[in-house]
């Protein structure tokens, strides 16, 4: 063994150390490599602006700012590095307190996004939007290059139909206990309960609008604005809409709503009057716990609303450009208020959440920027601008993934989220290799078999046929809604629409068939009135079920007419 270990060696030490061999065979080695990413670079790159307030407290978050990008003053560099490095770590404690370090920026709508929405396992995503539909987001199937929404559902739509109206989503929830249902409510009377892939599973009665009385109505007459599940109970959920009702519905009963809801749960509603109303959830509901009248100014739309995680604290975000928390149990007057502009009077959904644990209160703004509030005091503790010039409308807080979505009226969601401290969603995402373009990704460049083969072309039957049928199975199943618009309808304007053909539609069925097969299927092509007549003969002859009075039956008597007397009936005697 030694002798063969100094064979080795002398061999090694024969090897010239050539640097021209190998710059030209090159470091890497043959065969398939793995495509590996840099993660770390990838996230680097989702890194946002440094966050700089705006309104109330804009040097103290320019001063928090500098902290924590360590930009000290001359005295301040000669310190000790232990110093040094005690400042360094608070300043990352600092930063992890709230994850708004890094962002996801997921462009799927159109127009402004109204709400947003994850299950509670923070996997799929939902977002609503003003151009009236829903986008459907599956953080485990996208990657740094292909951020977009796996499908697209017009809530408004009725089910099989494809040419309807469509209207604008005010609100998506993902029921919390049973994350197979979400609650969608768009600007009609009736909300909907679809499944987490898009499919209609119940929708709720409308109401009769003649009725004055809306107590006696099985559901709403007018636009609904908002929906809730109920914390415990995942049968439950309740609606609040124009017609200044809230009704609350069991998902196995649509067509009426249910007006007892158990458990020590409240519910609290603010009206357009201005006036904020309690009632336990407990019941019964024909009259509140406690109303408060003049919340917020009347006239006034009170776009968001929020309960604390223990039932002890709301907060309302009022159109007349305030922000107020409330306590359950002295419900008179607020806690504290702060000066908070509204963009109610554009988007009424404008949302205001507690945090999971409750410790902070988040809302967007005009400007939008993101507030994160102090729940004591209501002042902005960090202010970080999420979409500059372009309102904040909807805030969403995830327990489980620890990441902030929002949605703004420029058609953009972010996921802002923080490496050391979330899990999932947006770090999921910017933790994956970049997935290789195919040419079939880009539509521009890859033929629409959804329109068919043009007319003057030659087909072989013997092959060319069965590779394009391969060919449009293939591109069908990676693009499902390539050339067809989010209600199915072609998106070539010179195609009409093909209604969607059934086996009983495609022609009459075999008269033979029919003739053979179905029983007294020939009695459709016959005259009623012959079919009768054939009978009276029989009848006379031989009365089957008026035998009993053949004999006692008297003899009808016609009255004669005289020859003066005209056949024609007389005409009605004038009066």
């Amino acid at each position: 063994m030694a002798e063969e270990t100094r064979r080795d060696e002398a061999r090694e030490d024969d090897i010239p150390d050539d640097e021209a061999l190998r710059s030209f065979l090159g470091t890497s080695s043959f065969g398939k490599q793995a495509k590996t990413a840099n993660i770390a670079a990838q996230i680097n790159r989702s890194k946002r602006e440094p966050a700089v307030a705006v309104g109330a407290e804009p040097q103290e978050s320019l001063e928090r700012f500098e902290a924590s990008a360590g930009s000290e003053g001359d005295d301040d560099n000669q310190a000790s590095d232990d110093e040094d490095g005690d400042d360094d770590d608070d300043d990352e404690d600092e930063e992890d307190e709230f994850p708004v370090s890094h962002e996801l920026v997921i462009k799927t709508h159109e127009r402004a996004i109204t709400t947003a929405t994850l299950d509670p396992s923070g996997t799929r995503l939902i977002t609503g939007s003003t151009d009236c539909t829903l986008k459907f987001h599956d953080f485990a199937s996208m990657t740094p290059n292909t951020i977009r929404a796996f499908k697209s559902v017009d809530p408004s739509a009725a089910k099989g139909s494809a040419n309807v109206e469509t209207h604008p989503v005010h609100q998506a929830v993902f029921n919390p206990i049973s994350p197979s249902s979400v609650l969608v409510v768009t600007a009609l009377p009736q909300a909907r309960i679809l499944s987490r892939d898009g499919e209609v599973v119940a929708e709720f009665v409308k109401g009769d609008m003649y009725l004055r009385d809306m107590h006696n109505t099985k559901g709403h007459v007018s636009e609904i604005t908002t929906g809730t599940w109920h914390p415990t109970n995942r049968d439950l959920c309740v609606t609040a809409g124009t017609d200044s009702t809230l009704r609350i519905w069991d998902v196995n009963n649509k067509r009426s709503q249910k007006d007892v809801i158990g458990g020590n749960s409240i519910l609290v509603a603010a009206a357009l009057d201005g006036s904020l109303v309690m009632w336990s959830g407990e019941g019964p509901y024909n009259r509140p716990a406690a109303e408060i009248r003049d919340a917020h100014t009347r006239d006034t739309w009170t776009g968001g609303i929020d309960i604390s995680a223990d039932g002890r604290t709301v907060v309302t975000r009022g159109g007349d450009d305030t922000v107020k928390l409330w306590d359950t149990r002295k419900f008179k007057q607020p806690v504290t208020t702060v000066s908070h502009p509204s963009t109610s009077f554009q988007y009424p959904t404008s949302g205001i959440r507690f945090s999971p644990t409750s410790s902070n209160i988040i809302t967007g703004s005009e400007t939008g920027h993101l507030h994160i509030l102090n729940p004591a005091t209501l002042k902005a503790e960090p202010v970080t601008p999420v979409t500059p010039g372009s309102p904040l409308i909807t805030v969403l807080w995830h327990e489980k993934l620890n990441q902030i979505i929002t949605g703004s009226a420029n058609a953009e969601t972010h996921v802002l989220y923080n490496p050391n401290t979330s899990v999932g969603g947006a770090k999921l995402v910017m933790s994956k290799a970049p997935k290789r373009r195919h040419i079939d990704d880009d539509p521009n460049l890859t033929m629409d078999l959804t329109q068919g083969l043009s007319g003057d072309s030659i087909v072989n039957p013997g092959g060319l046929l069965t590779n394009t049928g391969a060919a449009a199975t293939s591109f069908s199943a990676r693009h499902p809604t390539v050339g067809l618009t989010a209600s199915g309808r072609s998106r070539d304007p010179r195609r009409p629409h093909v209604p969607i053909t059934t086996p009983f539609a495609k022609g009459n069925p075999d008269e033979k068939h029919v003739r053979e097969q179905i029983p007294l299927s020939s009695m459709r092509d016959e005259d009623p009135r012959e079919a009768l007549l054939k009978y009276a003969e029989k009848a006379e002859k031989d009365p089957l079920f008026t035998n009993a009075w053949k004999h006692t039956q008297p003899k009808t008597i016609y009255r004669e007419l005289s020859d003066d007397e005209e056949e024609e009936p007389d005409k009605k005697a004038k009066r």
